[in-house]
């Protein structure tokens, strides 16, 4: 399908649209996703589209809209996106984060603007244009809004995925975030990491600053850190050297924090440290906990594992003709002339719930010509490549929608 072009006056309406979303501050630690959710029933309801809020957890609304379709039973297709934002550094901005100021060349700065208000907007005008244009799906399409992906989405997307709510509405397969590409090209995500944050607790002989004394919280400390930086150290090297390795294909390791210790002149009974670590999709999870385990053995008695987040991101995306939706996805991008590069995410959406249900999950910003400022101070879209943002979904929407999946 080729893309509905966009009227002046419905560029100016999707354009107004998006600040407007923009300029509702739904900042952790305390977003306003009871406005966010008002202002998003309001555009269902101009769209003729149901909505329904839901809260799968007290105090996280999720919303969901729904286009019915002509075959309502076949598997339907989930535009998700989130509604919360990450917190900003206003003395670093150029303007209010959440003015969504539009300066001389076009930039909507403001926080989500990137990530991922922008595709929340895209969807909604999308919708209106193939509506206008009297276009019917053949199977039903929802939309999606999460209240909590910024961190870690487990009382949005995590309990919605397990509710009756969820199980209703038969998805096939879903479309949510991806990531700006400063190039031509368009970045789409197939697959996630798994997410595991790491505690370490290391137990050692308390006593006096000082004296050299054995079995210390520090020298165990010391050794295990090591290990893990050896370790990643070859991740390092792989992906420096690996031709056409990406980061999402390797496994990262980080410290993080490190907390334990009474005073200075004290040896500690107990230190901690925290890694966060995202585990390549080729990794086997069971012999990597194995392997972790092993150097808290190395490091010496008194070690040991917790985990404060253990997340198995699922099977990647099948992205082989034998998948109907890739198919769908991938040959609508090749007839509207798009060059996209297939990913695995380096870090996590609330997509990772959706591919552990072994449910098809595309990650998708059409921000091309665009630096990657998500969480970044001055984050912004330029209008032109919102607006052809929406009439690329004006295609991309109704090849997957209508597509000979079940």
């Amino acid at each position: 399908a080729s893309p509905l072009v966009l009227s002046e006056p419905e560029r100016q309406q999707a354009v107004e649209n998006f600040r407007a979303y923009l300029r509702i501050n739904t900042m952790h630690p305390r977003p306003d996703c009871v406005s966010a959710v008002a202002w998003l029933r309001g555009q269902a309801a101009e769209l003729g589209l149901d909505s329904e809020c839901i809260e799968c957890h007290p105090g996280q609304p999720v919303l969901i809209m729904r286009w019915p379709g002509s075959e309502p039973n076949r598997t339907s297709l989930l535009l998700n996106s989130h509604m919360d934002v990450v917190p900003v550094f206003p003395k670093h901005w150029r303007c209010d984060p959440f003015s969504a100021d539009m300066d001389e060349q076009g930039n909507i700065y403001a926080r989500g603007a990137q990530d991922m208000k922008c595709v929340a907007v895209q969807y909604l005008e999308a919708l209106r244009k193939l509506k206008a244009a009297n276009y019917q799906p053949k199977r039903n399409i929802y939309l999606s809004f999460m209240p909590d992906e910024e961190v870690t989405g487990k009382l949005g997307m995590g309990k919605f995925c397990q509710s009756d709510k969820f199980r209703s509405l038969n998805v096939g397969c879903a479309m949510d975030e991806g990531l700006a590409n400063p190039t031509e090209a368009f970045t789409v995500y197939y697959g996630e990491r798994s997410v595991w944050w790491l505690r370490f607790e290391i137990r050692g002989q308390p006593g006096h600053g000082s004296r050299l004394m054995e079995d210390t919280a520090g020298e165990k400390a010391a050794k295990l850190i090591q290990r893990l930086y050896r370790f990643r150290d070859s991740q390092v090297e792989r992906l420096e050297r690996g031709r056409g390795i990406r980061l999402g294909e390797v496994t990262t390791l980080n410290l993080t924090q490190m907390n334990g210790g009474v005073q200075t002149n004290v040896l500690p009974e107990k230190l901690c440290l925290d890694v966060d670590c995202r585990i390549a999709p080729d990794v086997n999870l069971v012999h990597f906990e194995a392997e972790l385990r092993r150097w808290c053995e190395e490091a010496g008695p008194g070690v040991s594992l917790e985990f404060m987040q253990k997340f198995d991101a699922g099977k990647p995306t099948d992205t082989s003709e034998r998948n109907p939706w890739w198919s769908a996805f991938a040959g609508s991008c090749q007839r509207l002339g798009m060059t996209i590069e297939p990913e695995i995410f380096p870090a996590a959406t609330d997509s990772r719930y959706l591919r552990s249900l072994g449910i098809s999950a595309i990650g998708f910003s059409p921000m091309n010509r665009t630096p990657v400022l998500l969480h970044d101070h001055n984050e912004f879209l330029n209008r032109e490549v919102f607006l052809r943002g929406v009439e690329l979904y004006t295609a991309i929407i109704p090849d997957v929608a209508d597509c000979p999946a079940a």
